[in-house]
Parts: C-alpha cells; structure tokens; sequence
C-alpha cells in the first residue's frame, strides 16, 4: 500500500510541474523596442493605465501595469520615448507607455511587459528615465 501512495504522489507531483503557469507576463524577454519619436510620443493612444512598479535588468525597462478590460489580450502597447534630452545631470528622458484598449469590461488585469531601452543611452553612462503615471523617477545605468 505504501509503494501503491507513493507511485501516486510521485504522479499528482509530476502533473502539477507540467502544467504551464499562467502569470499574466508579456514578453519578459526583453525583446520589444522602445520607439524614438517625438511626433509617437505626442499622438499615440494614451487609454488609462495604472504603472504598480518598474524596476530594469541590464537594458530591460520592465514595467507591472494594469487596466480594465475582458481579458488584456487585445491590448497594444507601445514604451515612447519624447526623443528629447533634458540638460542636467544625469540627463533625463520623457517616456510613456502607450495603451490602445477596445475592451469593454469592467475586470482589471495586471501584466508584465519588458523592452530593451538600450537606444535610449546618452553620453556618460547613466539617465533619469521620467515615465508618464509613474512617480518616481527611474535610473538608467549602463
């Protein structure tokens, strides 16, 4: 009987780490680009968001945000840079991210999503990102 629990927890343990994880997380790969432009910057969609934190790995600007929907899975989204560069010291960059959401619901989802900000080093070897909805400021350091 011993052997029997055994052979069945062993198989209950092997199911449950198969099963994929779902994390809500988007691209944690660092794979999406960040877009440079002054004119995206002003006219992309700007649907409401809330920013709950950002922290950056290496050139990854990872962002945990959330908004209403049915799901999120509709969701666009863009990381904007103004493409200006504000003088002081470290300098300092304007970005936000961009939300298109056509959903109509009322649920709120949280996601993850990563971008390699890499394009927006300057000269020295750091920079104060300032993100739209976000209030603290967030130091780039390359």
């Amino acid at each position: 009987m011993k052997v029997l629990n055994s052979i069945i927890v062993l198989i209950i343990i092997s199911i449950g780490l198969s099963c994929d994880s779902d994390d809500d997380t988007i691209n944690k790969t660092c794979e999406e680009k960040i877009i440079v432009s002054s004119e995206t910057y002003l006219n992309a969609p700007d649907d409401h968001l809330n920013i709950n934190a950002v922290r950056i790995e290496g050139n990854c600007l990872i962002i945990d945000f959330g908004s209403s929907g049915c799901d999120g899975s509709t969701w666009e989204l863009k990381l904007l840079d103004a493409d200006v560069i504000l003088e002081s010291y470290p300098p300092q960059r304007n970005i936000r991210l961009s939300l298109k959401n056509m959903e109509l619901c009322d649920a709120y989802f949280s996601k993850e999503i990563a971008y390699d900000i890499s394009e927006l080093q300057v000269g020295g070897n750091k920079v104060i990102l300032n993100i739209k909805g976000y209030d603290e400021k967030v130091l780039y350091e390359y």
